[in-house]
């Protein structure tokens, strides 16, 4: 592993930035973002078995790959609107799940208004996803300008934001796996610990799985147009996804599988190839990276910052949370340092196997993990997230225990160690003023997203909700 330091990076932007003043400027590099929707990293180039990415695992190996790279939340409204300002989304009162918050608080301004400050084109989709999905609105000026680079002006360079949304549960999965001339053997797949190996579940991680060869080959035409329209040499391709992925205990939830995400970039001449890195980064920080590339100058308020350079002070900590989720309110806080994770439960009332409409629908093996709890065919691993109660605080040894199987909250020996992150927590939120810590308006609730609330406080009231609270 070459670890990152980036020094080659650093050497090629100075002999950019020397030569600008000799003669003209060297053209601005173009900035592709693929960000596949609900995926963990679960590539062959992040070790994991009976799939295949070579598209992807090509691009790792052509440039950097972020071994603990991290999302600001599980859910991807909250965590775009992170990305798309360089801000967390508990700072800008984005925190809520599809809330409508209007307008950005001043100063804040989306990074697509500093990337059209530096001439950019800045293009959504171009022949794939369009989704932006953030809890804001956007002044027209700072909106995307089209749907595809193809529509810049000549020599114009342009930064375009990808959606894969193959990754994201829906009606296509089975499709996607029925057409696929080599699915993936559910017989092969590595099943983490919480979950119990059943054939049911087994086939839902490989049909997951089977997404993920899709967004490879998807991965794989983006890359092939940059090469034939002979733009590859100058573009900084950034490949992520947008939040954990799309299992029980991923997405929605600040465990590793809700909130560490793959994190690729690739720059040719610009990043050494072969790159790897264990140092923590955020998304934000990809936010205050991209405009660092464009030459842009980071904003003060800004709290991603960029980390390329050879003079980026690496991260301490990086910071994530849960707030409400469709109709299921709830409030978690998790910070994550190099070797432990504390989350703190303020909600422990609300369970993690709660009743919310949403699972229900695109989370298949629902019903057969309930079956399983209830038939008592769990060990105390996998029972752990099916209890009424959520614990009030958590901690994990991630070097020890990268699964979170093992909760040491209460292990003396961590004493001091829970109490430091504890404390950093709590000086993280005051500092950013946590908007998590005030209500939600009423107003910044959607009005099908009221009714849903009503009738799931309703159901728990009565007794009749899906699963007994």
């Amino acid at each position: 592993m070459t670890q990152l330091r980036l020094a080659p990076v650093l050497l090629s932007l100075t002999l950019l930035v020397a030569s600008a003043s000799a003669a003209d400027p060297p053209p601005k590099p173009n900035i592709v973002w693929i960000m596949a929707e609900d995926i963990g990293p679960d590539l062959g180039c992040y070790g994991t078995p009976a799939l295949q990415t070579p598209n992807i695992d090509k691009l790792a190996a052509s440039g950097l790959q972020l071994e603990r790279a991290y999302c600001t939340a599980p859910i991807c409204s909250t965590n775009r609107s992170a990305m798309m300002t360089g801000m967390h989304q508990t700072t800008i009162g984005a925190h809520h799940h599809r809330s409508q918050i209007g307008k950005l608080p001043e100063p804040i301004k989306p990074i697509t208004h500093y990337l059209k400050e530096q001439g950019y084109y800045c293009a959504i989709g171009c022949g794939y996803g369009k989704k932006t999905d953030f809890n804001f609105t956007i002044d027209k000026a700072d909106q995307f300008d089209g749907n595809d680079w193809k529509l810049r002006q000549p020599g114009q360079p342009f930064f375009a934001h990808i959606q894969l949304g193959v990754t994201h549960r829906g009606g296509w999965w089975n499709k996607t796996r029925q057409e696929s001339s080599d699915p993936v053997d559910p017989a092969k797949v590595e099943l983490p610990p919480y979950l119990p190996d059943h054939p049911a579940i087994r086939l839902d991680w490989a049909t997951y799985l089977d997404q993920m060869e899709k967004a490879d080959e998807q991965v794989g035409e983006i890359v092939a147009r940059l090469e034939k329209e002979g733009l590859i040499d100058n573009t900084l391709i950034i490949f992520i996804g947008d939040n954990g992925r799309c299992v029980f205990r991923g997405k929605g939830f600040v465990f590793e599988d809700g909130i560490r995400i793959p994190a690729i970039f690739s720059w040719p001449g610009k990043i050494q190839p072969g790159t790897k890195s264990d140092e923590l980064v955020s998304v934000i920080d990809m936010s205050a990276e991209v405009l660092a590339v464009a030459g842009a100058k980071i904003p003060g308020y800004m709290e991603g910052r960029p980390f390329l350079e050879e003079e980026a002070k690496p991260r301490e900590y990086v910071f994530a949370a849960r707030d409400r989720w469709d109709e299921v309110y709830d409030k978690s806080r998790a910070i994550v340092g190099k070797r432990y994770k504390f989350i703190r439960n303020d909600m422990p009332e609300v369970p993690y196997f709660t009743t919310h409409a949403y699972e229900e629908k695109v989370r298949p093996i629902r019903p057969v993990l309930w079956q399983l709890y209830q038939e008592g065919k769990m060990n105390e691993v996998q029972a752990y997230l099916m209890q009424p109660q959520k614990p009030k605080e958590e901690l994990y040894d991630l070097e020890a225990d990268p699964w979170e199987t093992k909760n040491l909250i209460d292990d003396p020996k961590l004493a001091a160690e829970a109490d430091k992150l504890r404390k950093a927590l709590h000086q993280w939120e005051e500092e950013t003023d946590d908007q998590g810590r005030y209500p939600e308006p009423d107003s910044h609730v959607a009005k099908q997203q009221r009714q849903e609330i009503a009738e799931r406080l309703k159901n728990l009231k009565e007794g009749t909700a899906k699963y007994p609270q």
